[in-house]
């Protein structure tokens, strides 16, 4: 008998494996037990022992795939929160943050991942201070987990008359939503805060209070969801970014810890940390964390960013097999 075997029948995946596996054991103790009492029946036994065996070892197998393929999906799930920030640069940066946002929507297009907006707050020229998208499909957030940091971009604003090349940033955020949380909430520890959702959909919106704001008064963490047309669905889709975002700056934290011990990241995961410049004149991508580039920057701000994320997604395996 497997000693984890509660484990997998406590799986709903691996659960009817292991009941087939338990009832394999019952079966080859009973032959064991009747070769046992009637040595002539051993040679007969063998054979159906031996397929027993050999189904058992299949059904092991099965089990601990189904397992590993459960811890990695819980490592890397399908959903997703972006988040993407104006830093410095006043309204260019504003209107950076709008591309990135554009550009990572582009790419979940191309990909069949859906996209929705949860909040947004625009700048008087129609970028984003800050917005917060939900992203849905496979391999969402194990592929965008290497954006979170800060995006610098270098070019000549439009309303730039003399000509003088603009240095702006904005920051991006890429947090896991997983099914297990492994962190508590204290419902005390939250204000929780009730408005009207602005912009498109119809009376309802603009009449009921249904956007909801959770401020985690221990971290100063902040959350604003508006994308549901009810309060009690908005609440719950804030509760879910605001556990990510606590459980992410606590991994941010320990990973600050061991940085020198951890060969397989691909830069410090902190969303201060400058990873990445856009330089139009030069129409080149630099990632500073593997000093890569790319060039055709209209076709990267056109959703065409495969190639960076499978380049730092090769390098981490890497870096994980070496380390």
């Amino acid at each position: 008998m497997v000693a984890d075997l509660e484990i997998y029948k406590k799986n709903p995946k691996a659960s009817y494996l292991a009941e087939r596996y338990e009832a394999l054991v019952r079966e080859e103790a009973t032959l064991s037990k009747l070769t046992e009492k009637d040595p002539g029946l051993k040679e007969m036994a063998e054979e159906e022992l031996a397929a027993i065996r050999a189904e058992e070892k299949n059904l092991l197998e099965q089990m601990e795939k189904t397992l590993k393929a459960e811890k990695v999906k819980e490592e890397f799930p399908d959903e997703a929160v972006l988040e993407v920030r104006a830093g410095a640069g006043g309204e260019e940066a504003a209107l950076f943050a709008e591309e990135l946002a554009l550009m990572y929507k582009r790419y979940a297009e191309t990909v069949g991942w859906s996209w929705k907006t949860l909040s947004e707050s625009a700048s008087s020229l129609g970028g984003y201070k800050e917005a917060v998208f939900e992203i849905k499909g496979d391999g969402a957030y194990k592929d965008l987990r290497f954006e979170t940091g800060v995006h610098r971009i270098q070019r000549v604003p439009a309303t730039e008359k003399i000509g003088r090349v603009h240095t702006s940033t904005a920051s991006v955020a890429v947090l896991p939503i997983r099914k297990k949380v492994s962190i508590e909430i204290n419902p005390s520890d939250i204000r929780m805060e009730f408005s009207r959702s602005g912009g498109a959909g119809g009376q309802n919106v603009n009449k009921v209070e249904t956007a909801v704001r959770l401020i985690h008064i221990p971290t100063g963490i902040d959350v604003r969801c508006t994308s549901e047309r009810s309060q009690a669905k908005n609440r719950e889709k804030a509760m879910s970014i605001l556990a990510a975002k606590i459980q992410a700056l606590k991994e941010e934290e320990e990973a600050k810890k061991y940085a020198g011990e951890r060969k397989n990241q691909i830069g410090t995961g902190d969303r201060s940390e400058k990873i990445r410049t856009y330089n139009v004149l030069q129409d080149r991508v630099t990632d500073h964390r593997i000093k890569e580039s790319w060039h055709n920057i209209q076709s990267i701000f056109a959703g065409n960013i495969g190639p960076i994320i499978e380049t730092l997604t090769t390098q981490a395996e890497e870096n994980l097999r070496k380390s």
